[in-house]
């Protein structure tokens, strides 16, 4: 049975790859993922179930080890045609020319379409964005196609925030942009911070978490420290204030993995406040001001993590270029309120 969203036909690519000399005992679908990054590794997995790939003339398994010279057959079914429909939604522009736009990302907005959410992304409103802007310059509406460096299902975009994260985000508005910078995301050249109000005080006010992630084991939504299993990952913290009861965090990941700051936080005992995947609690202001429960609405209601700082080499004058986004309303309001209800000492520094 195949997956919705593709079918073999006529139109498939037939290809032949020989295993490289350097590659020692590699899964067929993490080899093939890695040639072919369009598809999804479950796309490939159905695809090498199906029959469609054969390692040195047999049918194979997704689990199979390759070895060097291999050869791997393989029909590749024709992806589906993905249309990101312009959608007037604003963005907050911090910073635009001929190459990228920076912008400081709402909460509650996913960065591109996936499978339930194909509208109301930041890819639909870059979209929108562009083809205004060549309305604008040629006095007519034309076609306009979102860069795709890396891959049609992600047009314009470089990198990643998680939906409740808000912050500064960089979107690519050309091929060559999208893949320099994503380049420098890679080797690990781009210098990002993010503030974070975590529940309790820290016992050092610097530290280094060091500890591997990975999927967790019963929830795929969720990641894990996996000590075995997991990729490397690290975040460096500093404490910036403290109150009773809570702390505001300056936080800056040497690794770039899916939830990384938020699986640390929860790991040393501190999670983001409002983030319930882990662990973390709803604040409502009866709760800082240490009176009598009420029906209240919490101060915040997404997990207080904010992208706050990116830095990065421009992709076209190869300038070292920084960009700043201000604190959010409600991560803002959350902080007014424990400094006024909940301070105990000076800051070590303000915003």
């Amino acid at each position: 049975m195949t997956k919705p969203g593709f079918e073999m036909s006529k139109e498939d690519s037939h290809l032949t790859l020989r295993v490289g000399s350097a590659l020692q005992e590699r899964r067929l679908d993490k080899y093939l993922h890695g040639r072919f990054a369009n598809f999804s590794r479950a796309i490939l997995q159905d695809v090498i179930k199906r029959g469609a790939v054969k390692v040195n003339g047999q049918p194979a398994k997704p689990s199979l080890k390759l070895n060097p010279d291999d050869l791997i057959e393989i029909t590749l079914p024709q992806l589906p045609k993905t249309e990101i429909p312009p959608e007037n939604i604003p963005l907050n522009i911090l910073y635009e020319d001929h190459d990228i736009i920076v912008i400081n990302k709402p909460a509650d907005m996913i960065v591109h379409p996936a499978r339930g959410n194909t509208r109301g992304t930041i890819a639909n409103a870059l979209a929108f964005h562009l083809v205004s802007a060549k309305a604008n310059e040629d006095e007519e509406e034309q076609e306009i196609k979102l860069p795709d460096a890396l891959g049609e299902f992600r047009p314009g975009i470089v990198h990643r925030l998680d939906r409740n994260t808000t912050g500064v985000m960089i979107l690519a508005k050309n091929n060559v942009a999208q893949w320099k910078i994503a380049k420098q995301f890679h080797d690990r050249k781009v210098e990002k911070s993010y503030l974070a109000i975590v529940h309790g005080v820290p016992d050092l006010t610097r530290d280094r978490v060091n500890a591997p992630l990975g999927i967790h084991p019963k929830t795929r939504e969720k990641y894990a420290i996996r000590p075995e299993t997991g990729k490397e990952a690290v975040t460096f913290y500093e404490v910036l204030e403290t109150f009773r009861g809570f702390s505001l965090l300056k936080l800056t990941p040497k690794t770039g993995r899916t939830h990384q700051i938020r699986v640390h936080l929860a790991y040393i005992k501190h999670p983001i406040v409002a983030d319930d995947m882990y662990g973390g609690k709803l604040v409502y202001p009866w709760q800082l001001k240490n009176a009598d429960p009420a029906p209240e609405e919490p101060v915040i209601s997404r997990c207080a993590l904010h992208a706050s700082t990116i830095a990065f080499t421009h992709p076209t004058t190869k300038k070292i270029v920084r960009f700043d986004a201000p604190l959010p309303d409600d991560m803002q309001n959350l902080l007014d309120l424990l400094r006024k209800y909940r301070k105990i000492r000076k800051p070590h520094s303000k915003l």
